[in-house]
């Protein structure tokens, strides 16, 4: 060890919650006001060949269009005091990556990296992967062997409380994999069963304050989770502003603060007299290749 040799005494969330050694980075709520965000600038890879449907997309996005929706995306957060980082892609890179909340699940202490489901994202682990470590983000685990994990399926219900939806996109080997990185930090972790047809968890639930939730298509048995965890629900039924315009498919800029797809006024009257402050981004190309704001936004920091 040598004369000169200190031992370290800090444990790694007090590295990470004091600075200089990582990142500005780690959150445990999706409603605490919102500080940092990771977004995909569209690149030249959404000019593919082929039916859309090959790269899970509805339509095919108007590239040009797209980057101007993105850079208001970032805009909008930008006014709100939220600091945009960015990823930009190589023209080898997947169409889908331009939606980075599948891409990590953030926690106090760092990022758990996925390992996406379908072929067609394979990879852009990787890419996201470089740019955590550019912004100086831990990667604390990634899923090996069979297991699958997008991070639109893990979200914190409470800061001590963390849920994750075990379907078609992540699985049991998935959920042990969060379940492993959570339990050293005195967090409990919830597998949720998603409906077939349902694509993540974040699409059936989305949070709008501590104390308050919207969910879409859950299962009763969630349903009854949210309860038992004190928190209020706001039940959406099956209509075009909640299938097509995913108007439920927002961020929280603070608690009972969002920001919201344009063109929903029924959902933003209707949150908005819960005393919910809505702010509107229109983004119809990123509706096109099946996602929204909460799918496009990776959440790098929120306040303790």
């Amino acid at each position: 060890m040598g004369p000169g040799w200190r031992a370290r005494t800090r444990s790694h969330a007090e590295d990470v919650e004091g600075g200089g050694l990582w990142g500005a980075i780690g959150s445990r709520s999706e409603v605490a006001p919102l500080r940092a965000v990771l977004l995909t600038r569209p690149g030249p890879a959404l000019r593919f060949a082929g039916e859309p449907s090959a790269w899970l997309m509805a339509e095919r996005p108007d590239l040009d269009a797209m980057a101007l929706e993105a850079e208001a995306i970032a805009a909008a957060y930008e006014r709100h005091g939220v600091r945009v980082e960015w990823i930009d892609p190589s023209e080898s890179a997947s169409p889908n990556l331009v939606f980075v909340r599948d891409l990590f699940f953030m926690t106090p202490e760092g990022a758990v990296l996925s390992r996406m489901a379908a072929g067609q994202r394979a990879g852009e682990e990787r890419i996201a992967a470089l740019a955590l470590a550019r912004l100086g983000v831990p990667i604390l685990a990634t899923p090996t062997g069979n297991a699958t994990l997008e991070g639109a399926d893990v979200v914190w219900l409470r800061p001590d409380l963390v849920l994750v939806g075990v379907g078609k996109r992540t699985n049991e080997g998935g959920l042990r994999t969060v379940g492993r990185v959570l339990a050293d930090q005195g967090v409990r972790c919830l597998g949720v069963p998603l409906r077939s047809g349902v694509q993540h968890l974040l699409g059936t639930l989305n949070l709008l304050d501590h104390d308050l939730a919207v969910l879409y298509d859950a299962d009763p048995a969630l349903r009854a989770l949210v309860a038992d965890e004190g928190v209020r629900v706001l039940d959406f039924a099956d209509t075009p502003e909640v299938t097509a315009a995913r108007s439920l498919n927002f961020v929280a800029l603070a608690p009972r603060e969002v920001l919201m797809p344009a063109g929903a006024p029924i959902t933003k009257a209707r949150l908005e007299a819960e005393g919910v402050r809505c702010h509107e981004v229109a983004l119809p190309n990123y509706l096109r290749a099946e996602g929204a704001l909460g799918c496009l936004t990776g959440i790098l920091r929120r306040e303790a």
